[in-house]
């Protein structure tokens, strides 16, 4: 028996949300030379990708992208590594995923960046599944989707062909 999937965002709505979401990213940090985005293993390190482009785009900010790598499925708290090695003293960091379920991924990304004294953290994920666990909320979102919890959602990040899934 195959998976029913339902279309949830289409290439160009995925589109419009990222262009959405780099201008929210600029007009918040609009008095800052800088960001840093910090894009989660997999899908959230090709959306950081995306939206750094689109910043660049769009405003003067120089933006510099490293890659947080951890296993979000193993049930104790997985070994991060962050690369490539970057300075994060008084930088304004967006930690970047494709969705926020519980917020589990997010609070243990954050660890290593609390250890700096960073000057902000924000969050910005493309869906936002609302079944929150952990005290983590998306300062940028994408799109907001009630789920139940045995439903999934599968994020595919390309040039030409995006698209957001629920099954």
């Amino acid at each position: 028996m195959s998976e029913i999937k339902t279309l949830v965002l289409n290439h160009k709505q995925i589109h419009q949300k990222i262009v959405r979401i780099a201008y929210e990213i600029y007009e918040r940090n609009a008095g800052e030379q800088a960001l840093v985005f910090a894009g989660v293993t997999g899908m959230g390190s090709v959306l950081a990708g995306i939206l750094a482009d689109k910043v660049r785009e769009i405003s003067p900010l120089a933006i510099q992208q490293i890659e947080v790598s951890l296993d979000k499925f193993t049930k104790e708290q997985p070994e991060i590594t962050v690369s490539p090695a970057v300075d994060l003293t008084d930088q304004c960091l967006v930690i970047i995923d494709d969705v926020l379920n519980s917020g589990r991924t997010l609070t243990y990304v954050m660890e290593p960046f609390v250890k700096y004294a960073v000057k902000q953290i924000e969050i910005a994920v493309l869906v936002n599944r609302s079944h929150k666990k952990f005290p983590v909320s998306a300062d940028y979102t994408g799109y907001e989707l009630a789920t139940t919890l045995s439903e999934n959602i599968e994020v595919h990040l390309d040039d030409h062909d995006s698209t957001v899934y629920l099954q």
